[in-house]
């Protein structure tokens, strides 16, 4: 990939950059769900003893045994300024080890990456933040405004033990946060005509895990029953899994689509799947973001063969866009029919934030820094991070942590997937991007 991309003057902040990556895979923090989950009491403990090197105070706070998160306050020149939230997650996935080439949690680095389980989400980013403001204090730089580090744990489950922990008993750690940035963003998307989409994630769709539960007549399984539980379920889940969601364009994804047509010169039809693949790899960014979803993924039901129960049960996990909450569930109550209900086994409301900001051309102009060519639009997330817990304090959250690869990397396939690595080179472009964007003086919007 041709890109120009300046010197640092501080080689030791790609240096320590690597390194932390590589040591923060060594820590296995794999998360389980449900609670079940190991390491991040020592990864958030690691974390602190490094920015406590570099002079700065971090607490270590544990919302029960062994689920730690580090935060910790940069002060900025001007106290009254606006203040940013920088956030990641200490946890990953978990990995099965006979599945992989090498140990998930070896944190090797060779062949021009950093080899393991976390390198690509997301700790490489808890390694480019630790370095980041590292650099600031060997070099004796003050921010311009205050700025929060947050190495949180849980995000890879529900983030109640983490971030939601944080929002619900540490408010005051956030206090003057206006914006934050965190996972899934910032990264090089590469298109059809040879060019680079930097996508900034200005939303993300919501998330509604549920439980559908249909009640019948028990009764035995020798005789006719109309009133079947599990055949009321089945039905329900055959109308919400075969129903195709109306196109719903948040202004965040009109936007996206508009610069990606406008800049390839072609034009698409929603209205045909097939249209959209003249984005090439951009495509992916809107598939999942132009309409709500939602998915059966759990069945319970019964305990005997010959016994029609009385209840049966399913999990669905929807996903639903800003602004599109009430078309959402009116949709899904209409579908399920008589005789079932829902209830939420989770609910993290859809979050936006502008894409004209300031804020978002700060980080636009960091990027273009040090690829010139950069095409920098906003787009919606799909899935969730984070965000979801910390907007509930006014916060606008963006997705913005910066990397690149060339043509071919296969970087989604990487995520939670096997064999996971983040390219060094990633690293170097991503944390010299970071430093110059947290230079930048605070959004100066009322």
């Amino acid at each position: 990939m041709s890109t120009t991309q300046p010197e640092s003057t501080d080689a030791t902040l790609v240096a320590e950059t690597v390194e932390f990556c590589s040591r923060l895979i060594q820590f296995d923090t794999s998360n389980f769900g449900g609670g079940d989950s190991r390491g991040e009491r020592a990864a958030a403990e690691w974390v602190a003893e490094r920015l406590t090197e570099a002079g700065y105070a971090p607490v270590v706070l544990e919302s029960a045994p062994g689920r730690a998160s580090t935060v910790v306050r940069i002060p900025g020149t001007d106290p009254d300024a606006p203040a940013l939230l920088v956030h990641g997650h200490l946890d990953v996935v978990p990995a099965e080890a006979a599945d992989w080439s090498y140990d998930p949690f070896c944190g090797e680095v060779r062949d021009g990456a950093v080899w393991g389980r976390g390198a690509l989400d997301m700790k490489d980013m808890d390694a480019m933040m630790l370095a980041a403001v590292r650099s600031f204090a060997r070099t004796g730089f003050v921010p311009p405004r205050d700025i929060v580090l947050a190495f949180v744990a849980d995000e890879e489950d529900t983030g109640d033990y983490g971030a939601g922990f944080l929002v619900r008993e540490h408010a005051e750690l956030f206090e003057g946060v206006r914006t934050a940035i965190g996972e899934s963003g910032g990264y090089a998307v590469h298109l059809p005509d040879g060019s680079r989409l930097y996508p900034i994630a200005a939303g993300e769709r919501g998330s509604a895990w549920m439980n559908l539960i249909a009640r019948g007549r028990a009764g035995h399984g020798s005789r006719p029953n109309p009133d079947n539980a599990v055949a009321r379920l089945a039905a329900a889940l055959t109308r919400l899994a075969g129903y195709t969601w109306p196109v719903h364009l948040t202004p965040t994804v009109a936007a996206l689509l508009d610069g990606l047509t406008a800049h390839l010169g072609v034009t698409v039809d929603l209205s045909d799947p097939a249209s959209l693949d003249q984005l090439g790899d951009a495509a992916n960014l809107i598939r999942s973001t132009i309409s709500n979803s939602l998915n059966p993924t759990m069945l319970s039901a019964g305990y005997k063969h010959n016994v029609i129960p009385s209840q049966a049960v399913a999990g669905v996990d929807g996903r639903i866009l800003p602004g599109a909450e009430e078309a959402f569930f009116s949709t899904v109550d209409e579908l399920v029919g008589e005789g079932v209900t829902r209830e939420f086994a989770s609910y993290a409301a859809p979050v936006a934030a502008g894409h004209t900001t300031p804020e978002f051309a700060a980080m636009a102009a960091a990027l273009r820094v040090y690829d010139p060519g950069a095409l920098v639009l906003p787009f919606c997330m799909a899935g969730g991070t984070d965000a979801k817990a910390f907007s509930t304090l006014g916060i606008a959250c963006y997705g913005f942590a910066p990397g690149t690869t060339p043509p071919g990397f296969a970087h989604n396939e990487y995520v939670h997937g096997v064999d996971e690595r983040v390219l060094v080179d990633s690293l170097a472009f991503g944390v010299r991007v970071l430093e110059r964007y947290l230079r930048t003086a605070p959004d100066p919007a009322p």
